[in-house]
C-alpha cells in the first residue's frame, strides 16, 4: 500500500502544481498509464480502508483535472481519444471509489468528501449523446445514501443537471457561478460553451432589433469578460458597435449569425481562477 502511495504522489503534485500551465499531451497519456496501473494493483489486492479511499479519490482528482486540462492544451486532432481515455479511466475509479464507500460503510456511515465525488457521476450525465458512463441515473440514485441526496454538492449537481436539460441557460450559468466547486467546475467546463451558445442565440432573436443589446449586461449573463464576449460574438458572425457614450453593443437579428465550423477558443469563466484554488491534495 505504502509503495502504491509512493508512486502515486509525485504524478499528483506534479498534476495539481502545473494544473494552470499547458502541458503536452504525451504528458497526459503517461499520468493515464500510471493512475490505471495504481489502481489495478489496489483492486487486485483487495484492499479495503480509508487509505485505499484516499488514494481512489486522488486518483478521481487527477483525472477530473485532466478532463479540464485536455480541453485547453491538446490539438482538436489529439484531444479526442485522449479525452475518451481519461473519460473511461475516470469512470472505473469512480466505480471503484463508490464500491470502497459502501465496503466501508459500517465504520463510517458517510465520508467527509463523498458527497462532492459522488456529484461527479450526476455531472457526467451533462452529455446525453456522449459516451455511456455507467446506468441510469434513476437506478444509481437508489443505491445513494440519503445524506448525499440532500447533501450542498449534490444539491448543486442535480440543479445544473435540471437547467441544462431545461435550456435555462440563465439559471445554469449563474448557479455554475455561485455553487460549483473547482473539480465540479472541471466536468462541467466542456458543456459551458454550448450554453453560451444557446444564451447567445435566445437573445440574439428575440431581442427587439432597434434595442441593441449591451455587452456589459451580456458578460454577466454569460459570465464572460467583456472583450470575451466580443471576441464571442465575433466568432458567431456577430458585429458589435458603440454608442455615442461609449458602450459597446450587440445589434441583434443580424442576418450573419451563424455557428462556428471549426469550433470555439476557449474563453473565461469569471471567477474559475477563485475556483482553482479551493483544491487540496
Amino acid at each position: 500500500m505504502e509503495i502504491l502511495a509512493i508512486h502515486l504522489q509525485p504524478l499528483l503534485l506534479k498534476s495539481f502544481a502545473e494544473r494552470c500551465r499547458p502541458r503536452k499531451c504525451g504528458h497526459q497519456m503517461c499520468g493515464l498509464s500510471q493512475t490505471r496501473s495504481v489502481r489495478q494493483d489496489l483492486i487486485m489486492q483487495n484492499i479495503v480502508n480509508d487509505k485505499a479511499i484516499n488514494m481512489f479519490e486522488k486518483i478521481v482528482k487527477f483525472h477530473v483535472i485532466s478532463h479540464h486540462k485536455l480541453r485547453s492544451s491538446c490539438s482538436s486532432s489529439s484531444i479526442s481519444p485522449l479525452h475518451y481515455l481519461n473519460l473511461e479511466q475516470l469512470t472505473k475509479a469512480l466505480t471503484s471509489l463508490y464500491n470502497l464507500y459502501e465496503a466501508n460503510r459500517s465504520s463510517k456511515p458517510i465520508h467527509e468528501k463523498e458527497a462532492e465525488f459522488r456529484s461527479f457521476y450526476v455531472l457526467l450525465h451533462l452529455d446525453s449523446n456522449g459516451q455511456p458512463v455507467g446506468e441510469s441515473l434513476s437506478l444509481w440514485f437508489r443505491h445513494v445514501p440519503s445524506p448525499i441526496i440532500k447533501s450542498k454538492e449534490m444539491w448543486f449537481a442535480r440543479q445544473a443537471l435540471r437547467y441544462f436539460q431545461m435550456g435555462n441557460y440563465r439559471r445554469f450559468l449563474s448557479t455554475v457561478a455561485a455553487e460549483a466547486s473547482y473539480l465540479q467546475y472541471c466536468i462541467i467546463e466542456p458543456y459551458i460553451d454550448e450554453v453560451r451558445s444557446l444564451a447567445l442565440c435566445c437573445i440574439h432573436n428575440c431581442c427587439y432589433k432597434l434595442h441593441p443589446y449591451p455587452l456589459g449586461h451580456l458578460s454577466k449573463v454569460l459570465m464572460m469578460e467583456e472583450s470575451d464576449v466580443e471576441l464571442f460574438c465575433n466568432a458567431y458572425g456577430l458585429q458589435t458597435c458603440i454608442d455615442e457614450v461609449g458602450n459597446k453593443l450587440l445589434p441583434t437579428k443580424q442576418t450573419t449569425f451563424c455557428r462556428p465550423k471549426g469550433g470555439l477558443q476557449n474563453y473565461s469563466f469569471l471567477g474559475f481562477q477563485q475556483l482553482g484554488r479551493q483544491i487540496e491534495l
